[in-house]
């Protein structure tokens, strides 16, 4: 992509103008106005004449949006996942494709420690007791949840959040256990973690933490069988993505009481369907995806995405691109 006043950018939501004022001194850019994503038709008319896309996790950018796409060169996600655009076919067409890694690992592993803390002593479940004048008396057996110290937290996904998670678990004086497809010896002596293979993290923890991306082998990691393994006390928390869980199976296992409580920012259709049946039990939480949603870390986000996208329209590669085998046919594709 060349640096030029016609250069065109689209972006599929509102961001703050903070974040997109370097941008607009140096291309044309139209933004979609709605608080929904916007339509497929008009995310394909818009890409028709774009020379890059600025996106988020809720647009899928397929191989349909970028056939009708001839000047694409650049989709800048805002995002650390990319799950929502094929990679494989955007660098089959020399477009870059880049994320926003790092920016919201810490604010990502609050939210997530907060709803661990909050499923543990039914924070919620005690707030609308309160709210629906159910609380007559100061009473022995009332809400009872569960501690936090000196319990077991297994964190499956040892990746930024993941060790953050971990980090914040040692913290609250838990012993943690992980499991990731590679062990890690040194985070293991610095942060006093145990490695653990899925079956013994899933057995042993009172509180486990799914922090593993997307892909093929991770689409209902936890299922039937791994729910059964759980301690009945367990809870299970998911900031990560939701068809890493199978909610039928989680549904029935929350129900039936045969693990104590779930806390979900994340779920298998986004948004939620308002007759999920996962929404008529009282020992689950649920959030609207917002475990990166601080102001700070938003504005970070969009920033570093307007960052990729300076850069590839200077002709640079962006600092997040996360399909490099495309660099050499991408930049053999630039005007000259």
């Amino acid at each position: 992509m060349a640096e030029t006043e016609a250069a065109k950018v689209y972006i599929t939501r509102e961001l703050p103008s903070a974040a997109l004022d370097p941008l607009r001194e140096m291309a044309t850019v139209r933004v979609w106005p709605g608080e929904l994503p916007p339509p497929p038709d008009v995310l394909l008319a818009e890409a028709a004449d774009a020379d890059a896309l600025l996106t988020l996790l809720t647009d899928r950018i397929d191989a349909r949006i970028m056939a009708a796409a001839p000047r694409l060169r650049a989709i800048s996600n805002m995002a650390v996942g990319y799950d929502n655009i094929d990679v494989q076919e955007a660098s089959r067409r020399a477009i870059l494709v880049t994320n926003t890694p790092g920016i919201l690992t810490k604010t990502t592993a609050d939210f997530a420690f907060a709803l661990l803390l909050a499923a543990a002593r039914r924070v919620v479940e005690a707030d609308r007791y309160t709210r629906e004048g159910r609380w007559k008396t100061w009473g022995p057996q009332i809400l009872l949840g569960q501690d936090i110290h000196d319990a077991t937290l297994g964190v499956m996904g040892l990746g930024g959040v993941g060790l953050e998670v971990a980090k914040r678990g040692r913290g609250f004086g838990m012993r943690v256990l992980y499991y990731d497809k590679t062990r890690k010896p040194k985070e293991e002596r610095r942060y006093r973690l145990a490695y653990a293979e899925p079956k013994e993290l899933l057995a042993e923890s009172d509180f486990i933490s799914l922090h593993v991306p997307l892909t093929a082998e991770t689409h209902h990691l936890i299922g039937e069988r791994e729910l059964s393994l759980m301690k009945p006390t367990a809870v299970l928390v998911n900031t990560a993505r939701g068809t890493i869980v199978d909610q039928r199976a989680l549904w029935r296992f929350l129900k039936e009481r045969r693990i104590a409580a779930a806390a979900i920012d994340v779920s298998e259709q986004e948004p939620i369907a308002p007759d999920d049946p996962l929404l008529g039990l009282d020992n689950i939480i649920i959030t609207p995806h917002i475990a990166s949603a601080s102001v700070a870390t938003r504005l970070a986000m969009a920033k570093m995405a307007v960052d990729n996208l300076l850069a590839a329209m200077r002709g640079e590669v962006p600092p997040h691109c996360v399909n490099r085998e495309a660099v050499r046919r991408w930049r053999q594709s630039l005007p000259r």
